[in-house]
């Protein structure tokens, strides 16, 4: 993201001095700012965060910018931080994971956890299934025509179906 794109998504507007004072430090987009933001669901990221109940804070604003104008993708939240720093965005580590949290329990985000230790976060919350490059840190989508699952077991009784996830574990050949 360029300075100009930068500069232009930071620009607030006054709020209302009667929120609490937590909420002060959240300065909101206006709507023109959030035009820019055409590759996000529903025309800009403002839109999507109040369409899935989301008060569009400039944090989140700027952080669903950077999530979602790239297309689908798989980050963590190191690597949201590290972009949002180096897009000049001023948020803290704490901001990003609590954000991250915020838009999949909101259903922006899919949460994956390949290994246990470290969680990616999909833009793509379709079920689909995920390879994981062992050593490399990385996950990858699995093109769905490649993939066909056959006798699943039966489902527990008083139990359906939530959803699937897989995920192949690759490493290199040594």
């Amino acid at each position: 993201m360029d300075s100009l794109q930068t500069d232009s998504l930071q620009t607030s507007f006054p709020i209302d001095q009667s929120a609490d004072p937590a909420a002060l430090e959240d300065a909101r987009l206006g709507s023109a700012e959030m035009d820019e933001c055409a590759a996000c669901p529903d025309a800009g990221c403002k839109a999507m965060l109040v369409a899935a109940g989301l008060r569009p804070t400039r944090q989140r604003v700027l952080l669903s910018h950077l999530l979602f104008s790239k297309g689908d993708r798989h980050v963590t939240a190191d690597m949201l931080f590290t972009e949002a720093c180096d897009a000049g965005c001023p948020v803290s580590q704490a901001t990003v994971y609590n954000t991250l949290n915020q838009f999949t329990q909101a259903g922006l985000l899919r949460r994956i956890g390949p290994d246990g230790s470290r969680s990616f976060f999909d833009t793509n919350t379709t079920p689909h299934p995920h390879y994981y490059l062992d050593g490399e840190d990385m996950l990858l989508d699995i093109p769905e025509q490649d993939l066909a699952v056959v006798n699943m077991p039966d489902v527990l009784p008083g139990h359906e179906v939530s959803r699937v996830d897989l995920i192949i574990h690759l490493r290199r050949r040594r």
